[in-house]
């Protein structure tokens, strides 16, 4: 195809959502090196793609890149097009083999700040579900979820949510008390139920009464036990109320260097020990979620910092769980990941497919990961219930020696567990 019969052929390129959110430069830096190759629709979405990937990584642009490889090569047309995409594949490949370095790397001052606007969800939305990533091809605990509120106020690269609901828009249920009490639960089942799945549960307090209902709740169903995930240190009204007994706090924790880069806008890993430090002192049970452990040059020491610090701050008895996870990538979230705005390098990192099509780390990777940071516990193995978040059979054999036979029997597990620390009662 000739360039003077290709303007049709950009007219369907620049389309494209990822090339619309670049700066008018870029996109015209872009514009003449399609023109000069006549790219195909899948090679010019690559090259966007890897544009977009070396700027957040703080690489070389792709553009000097490829003009060098041009530069060197005496290939024209077609073959230099195939010798300069050759390149650019070994050159990802190069950058994601090599361990992440976030020392030179802080962009938390600099991510956005979302504007919020608070809202009420229909009347007729459901409010008890399934945890959303649940699949019979990973060992799950069956976590039921009260979506009570939609939408974060934090900005963190990986997660979902940035994917699940659009723009600052904030959904809180109308009438949740009345939602909650005629609530379908078997009377003769325990239930270990959610609140942190479509927003973390604590950044938003006490508004519109929503802890005051879910305590009330907590309170009158004794066969359930209400776990509040956070990466806030919003914790007032936990200290200054009554709280039931069937209800425990936990915290997804990460070195400061990830928070710093990539958990915008979230507390500092010192301010969520401290929360989680005087929750327990008040008698609350804690736990915390190790997910995503994020593989990066100085990981495993930074992680066993963490955990010492939980060892020697915390005992096992104020402590419910503690569950382990890395990096999982559905096809939308590595979409939004490219369209922010800010550096990350979350996406620096060698992928494979797992059997649910998403993208994670190699498994000796994640094998090393689990191992490593289970092992650090292991003082604490018979006091404390760990477990793998939504992952497959096998990273349970290779790193904590054992799996449950079923998603049921896992559940029963951990609701046994729990209950010999805290007092549920089937209700009558």
């Amino acid at each position: 195809m000739k360039q003077d019969n290709y303007k049709s052929k950009w007219a369907e390129l620049e389309k494209l959502s990822l090339f619309k959110k670049l700066p008018l430069t870029e996109q015209t830096d872009i514009k003449d090196i399609c023109y000069d190759h006549l790219f195909t629709f899948q090679e010019f979405k690559q090259y966007v793609e890897v544009h977009k990937d070396f700027k957040m990584w703080n690489k070389p642009s792709l553009q000097t890149q490829w003009n060098h490889w041009s530069q060197q090569s005496s290939l024209k047309g077609r073959e230099l097009k195939k010798h300069n995409f050759n390149k650019l594949n070994k050159t990802v490949n190069q950058y994601k083999v090599e361990l992440t370095n976030y020392n030179s790397v802080l962009v938390k001052k600099n991510f956005p700040a979302k504007k919020i606007d608070f809202k009420t969800s229909p009347s007729e939305e459901k409010l008890l579900g399934f945890c959303p990533v649940a699949s019979e091809k990973t060992v799950c605990c069956n976590l039921r979820t009260i979506d009570a509120v939609k939408n974060c106020g934090f900005g963190c690269s990986y997660c979902a949510i940035e994917t699940m609901f659009s723009g600052g828009k904030v959904l809180f249920h109308d009438n949740l008390s009345e939602k909650l009490k005629n609530m379908e639960l078997d009377p003769k089942k325990f239930y270990h139920i959610g609140t942190g799945q479509s927003s973390d549960s604590l950044i938003w307090g006490n508004k519109n009464g929503l802890l005051d209902d879910l305590m009330h709740f907590a309170e009158e169903n004794k066969n359930i036990i209400l776990e509040f995930k956070s990466k806030s240190n919003n914790i007032k009204f936990f200290l200054e109320n009554d709280i039931p007994k069937n209800i425990f706090c936990s915290w997804s924790l990460n070195p400061q260097v990830i928070i710093d880069n990539e958990e915008h806008k979230s507390a500092s890993l010192e301010q969520r020990l401290s929360a989680a430090k005087q929750v327990a002192n008040k008698g609350i049970k804690v736990s915390f979620h190790f997910h995503p452990i994020v593989y990066y040059k100085g990981w495993e020491q930074d992680y066993k910092n963490i955990i010492e610090e939980i060892k020697k701050n915390f005992t096992p008895e104020q402590i419910l769980i503690i569950s382990f996870g890395t990096l999982t990538f559905p096809k939308p979230i590595i979409k939004k990941i490219r369209e922010f705005d800010v550096q990350s390098q979350i996406l620096q990192m060698p992928m494979v497919t797992n059997p649910e099509g998403k993208m994670t780390y190699p498994e000796e990777i994640k094998n090393k990961i689990f191992k490593t940071t289970y092992d650090y516990f292991s003082s604490w193995h018979d006091q404390v219930f760990f477990y793998l978040c939504m992952e497959e059979r096998n990273y349970w054999y290779e790193s904590l020696g054992y799996c449950y036979e079923t998603n049921d029997e896992f559940e029963e597990a951990m609701l046994a567990s729990i209950k010999s620390k805290v007092p549920l009662s089937l209700n009558n």
